[in-house]
């Protein structure tokens, strides 16, 4: 039975794959544009664009963390005292 909690995560990292992709193919046309246009480049607006993307995926960052306190939470532990562990 999957939860609404996994869900949720497996959501927030299709999103986030989505915005990096979509970052890339940005910075894809960015350049072939820039380099057929030259001068009449609309470089603020690709500028824009970009900005929004980081937006999206702070975001998504940020739910992620919120996801994971209130996970937790629920489970007992206090989000500040646990630490991600290394594994070797």
């Amino acid at each position: 039975m999957k939860t609404a909690e996994s869900e949720a995560r497996k959501a927030l990292n299709r999103l986030r794959r989505a915005i990096e992709k979509a970052e890339k193919e940005l910075r894809s046309l960015e350049g072939s544009l820039r380099h057929a246009e030259e001068a009449d480049f609309p470089a603020e607006s690709y500028k824009a664009a970009e900005t929004s993307l980081r937006a999206v995926i702070n975001f998504a960052d940020e739910e992620g963390e919120r996801l994971r306190e209130k996970i937790l939470y629920a489970g007992g532990l206090e989000p500040g005292r646990v630490r991600k562990t290394q594994c070797n």
